[in-house]
């Protein structure tokens, strides 16, 4: 048995070995592909015209190799931000500097400076792992590099840093591949300590906070970037749950619906008649432009003085109404343009974020040409995610 156990320990530690399974597709490694090829050509370019055609170049160009792979291949990891490539190469190289400066190019300066370049960009925030090549490379450079000393920091390797963050920012971005990666802004639009309606049930921001606490290790992946991972896998399991209930089966589909060119009274009426607070605003190909709320009335009301609101509301639609010059007279004047809309295959998971931690409360549905055919609002999530758990119950296994 106890041999048993020991072939079957020592197998699968020989497949750890193994890659794990490529999940980017081909686009997206050729495009990081053609980044560190543009990289290292500036680089090296830049080194070369510094030092010449000496035998130490490659001392050079070497990390940033690993810089470019960073920069270009994981563009969203922390250990690939400006901070990171900027102070972690440059505080590196003080340190390589400074260890070959009082120990000499020996196995012992170079071990130290490694061990010491570590410890610095852990303490300033800028662990950026071809740090230690920077590092390594001051040491054991050659002439060339020792003959740098202390401007070695700036020429080349902060010259080489700065050049290779510039055209980060600059392909990263053409390429759809935002840099540098910014933390997601986690806000209460309602400006209270409460957590966001999506926090306080299930998977808190505050669960994986403390989970990444207790796993102690660098991640070559953002915080914000592995929460994100985590909710849409929730997403694809309820999906996977409770099937394909799509927007088309919860959206009102008798929508009361008003042009750019609709007075402000017509749409005031509407909405009071309705019992309603928000009107698609459509074309005359019947898509969306826009969406008018009450809050856009109020907006252009000049409702902040709410002891004399029905006053000043009174006052915008009747100032439409006589049609004077200067006054706003229709709809499309005071409508808000920047809508989301939703498809009508569209899984309505997808809306729970928009309807409750975004702040939205009506977003109107449309067909592949983009063209009106619906509206879901807070209301109809709510019945469809309570029918949703219904069925699932209900078709669970006894």
């Amino acid at each position: 048995m106890k041999s048993l156990l020991s072939k079957s320990t020592l197998g699968r530690w020989l497949k750890s070995f193994l890659p794990g399974t490529v999940i980017t597709n081909p686009m997206e490694r050729l495009r990081a592909s053609v980044g560190a090829l543009l990289g290292i050509l500036l680089t090296a370019t830049i080194s070369h015209q510094i030092l010449g055609d000496t035998t130490e170049l490659p001392f050079l160009i070497a990390p940033m190799g690993a810089s470019a792979v960073l920069l270009f291949a994981l563009p969203s990891s922390p250990l690939a931000q400006p901070w990171a490539i900027l102070v972690g190469n440059s505080i590196s190289a003080a340190v390589g500097v400074l260890s070959v400066t009082l120990l000499g190019s020996t196995p012992l300066a170079a071990a130290i400076a490694v061990a010491i370049a570590t410890a610095a960009m852990f303490a300033t925030r800028s662990l950026h792992p071809p740090g230690g090549a920077i590092a390594l490379s001051a040491v054991i450079g050659g002439p060339a590099i020792h003959a740098q000393g202390f401007l070695f920091i700036i020429s080349p390797v902060g010259i080489n840093s700065l050049a290779l963050l510039f055209l980060a920012i600059i392909f990263n971005n053409l390429t759809r591949h935002d840099y540098p990666h910014l933390p997601a802004e986690r806000k209460n639009l309602h400006q209270t300590n409460d957590l966001l309606p999506g926090g306080r049930l299930g998977f808190a921001s505050r669960d994986l906070d403390t989970v990444i606490k207790q796993y102690n290790e660098v991640l070559d992946i953002s915080r914000d970037d592995l929460e994100f991972l985590f909710k849409q896998t929730q997403m694809h399991a309820y999906r996977r749950n409770f099937q394909q209930l799509t927007c088309a089966d919860i959206m009102s589909r008798d929508t009361v619906s008003i042009t750019y060119e609709t007075s402000l009274e017509e749409a005031w009426n509407l909405l009071r008649k309705h019992k309603i607070k928000a009107l698609p605003v459509i074309d005359d190909a019947h898509k969306v432009i826009g969406i008018l709320t009450l809050i856009d009335f109020m907006k252009h009301a000049n409702l902040d003085v709410y002891d004399e609101y029905e006053m000043k509301l009174r006052h915008l639609i009747q100032g439409a109404r006589e049609a004077t010059s200067g006054h706003i007279k229709v709809v499309g004047q005071i409508m808000t343009t920047s809508v989301f809309t939703a498809f009508a295959d569209g899984h309505i998971v997808e809306l729970v974020p928009l309807l409750s931690d975004a702040g939205m409360h009506h977003i109107p549905i449309v067909d592949e040409n983009n063209h009106l055919i619906g509206m879901v609002t807070q209301s109809d999530l709510i019945s469809g995610l309570y029918r949703a758990q219904l069925n699932g119950i209900n078709s669970a296994p006894t």
